[in-house]
């Protein structure tokens, strides 16, 4: 595991790589990221932003979503893989946001976990994003590299990982990080052929040089 200060290097080299640790699903309502993050499993970010635009104007409110037939809601959601699991979480989260929580998003773990399709990956961005509290978003970008830098011991158990953040990472730091591994695994510390020659954390890497490592 890495001291102190060189998790305070990692931190300070990420944030002048990306200033602005802003989340790339694109929403307007708070209900709408955590229907655009249960779209997101298993499927790019920019394939939910093409298709939550005319999903949402169709279904402008959360009401309208909750009263859908989940296959009509497919039909807009289709190409984002899944579409008949997912069509169905999404209107019966809308439902039990309106009978259980007064239509609102709630701010806790426990409340969010209770939601259908909502595990603790959306449930810590919908905290770190929506309530600005410490969170740490274990999605497959951060597993990788949390991994590869030697800030956790390289498990893919997001729940693990999760874990070992919570120690190494400063909560007031942790949801703009977990933004930030996104935006760098996309650039530089990609799961096929990371880009280690004239990566910015090289010389903080537990393992660099891993050009052929597949992940």
């Amino acid at each position: 595991m890495k001291t102190k200060a060189n998790v305070r290097k990692i931190i300070e080299q990420l944030k002048e790589l990306y200033p602005q640790a802003i989340c790339s699903l694109q929403y307007e309502k708070d209900y709408e990221l955590l229907i655009s993050v249960r779209l997101s499993a298993q499927c790019t970010d920019a394939r939910v932003n093409q298709v939550t635009p005319a999903l949402f104007a169709r279904f402008p409110t959360l009401e309208s979503i909750a009263e859908a037939d989940p296959k009509e809601v497919g039909e807009y959601i289709h190409s984002c893989g899944f579409f008949n699991g997912k069509s169905r979480d999404i209107v019966a989260c809308a439902q039990k946001l309106i009978a259980d929580f007064g239509g609102k998003v709630p701010g806790t773990m426990e409340e969010l976990t209770s939601l259908p399709g909502v595990g603790r990956k959306t449930a810590n961005l919908i905290l770190g994003d929506i309530y600005k509290q410490p969170a740490y978003v274990c999605d497959t970008h951060c597993i990788r590299i949390t991994g590869r830098l030697g800030l956790t011991d390289g498990s893919k158990d997001p729940a693990q990982v999760e874990r070992q953040l919570r120690k190494v990472l400063p909560p007031e730091e942790s949801s703009d990080f977990c933004h930030r591994m996104v935006l760098f695994g996309r650039d530089i510390c990609t799961a096929r052929s990371p880009k280690c020659e004239g990566c910015p954390l090289f010389a903080l890497c537990a393992n660099p040089q891993k050009g052929s490592e597949n992940s």
